[in-house]
């Protein structure tokens, strides 16, 4: 069925006379097309105008109270209270008493017990 649509000589005519043959289902596919575009065009301006500021805006507040946060603890270093639970090891690691994630910056030393 589709053979005679695809070849038969009065279509073909019409197609070479510059008469576009359309059914309902090329006339959706087309609509489908624009309404697309049209979205994607929404989209790209949403992304530009929309994300990407909120995007900048919300990483400059990031670093501003990275900053704050680390001014408030140059003032008030934190005083490391030794409970019992803490560094609590039956055998020391090869290399020493801290782990292998030791940060002196962050973390309490066990060799200062």
């Amino acid at each position: 069925m589709a053979s005679r649509a695809l070849f038969n000589p009065q279509l073909q005519l019409v197609k070479r006379a510059g008469v576009r043959y359309t059914s309902s289902f090329v006339a959706e596919r087309e609509a489908v097309k624009h309404h697309a575009a049209q979205s994607a065009e929404t989209w790209k301006k949403i992304s530009l105008f929309v994300c990407i500021p909120a995007l900048l805006a919300s990483g400059v507040n990031a670093y501003n109270l990275a900053v704050a946060h680390m001014k408030h603890q140059e003032e008030h270093p934190h005083k490391w209270v030794q409970y019992p639970y803490m560094n609590w090891r039956v055998k020391d690691y090869f290399w020493g008493k801290d782990s292998l994630f030791f940060n002196p910056k962050v973390n309490h030393s066990a060799a200062d017990e």
